[in-house]
């Protein structure tokens, strides 16, 4: 799975930081980060950001995906394969099911 400093890396791939804002850390939850105002946080623009940022957030947990290899009974081959595309899904961010 994607790291959450891959996943911003993205999301301000496509959304640059307003400047006043910055990242921080929230205390207690690894690798976790929420937007800061450096300035007073009234500026419409600058919530609008951080409901972007909430939204690609929810986003990013709901793309699941089967894997295409079925399970077989015996067949280490399809085993391996199972294995191998489950690993490739997962490092592009998707959660396998089934």
């Amino acid at each position: 799975m994607k790291s959450i400093d891959q996943i911003r890396a993205e999301f301000e791939r496509r959304y640059p930081v307003p400047s006043g804002l910055r990242w921080d850390p929230v205390v207690g939850l690894s690798g976790y980060y929420v937007l800061e105002c450096a300035d007073c946080c009234t500026d419409v623009f600058n919530t609008i950001y951080a409901a972007r940022w909430e939204t690609w957030l929810d986003c990013t947990k709901a793309l699941r995906v089967t894997n295409p290899f079925p399970v077989q009974m015996g067949d280490p081959d399809a085993a391996w394969a199972r294995e191998v595309a489950e690993k490739s899904l997962q490092s592009q961010g998707l959660k396998v099911i089934g």
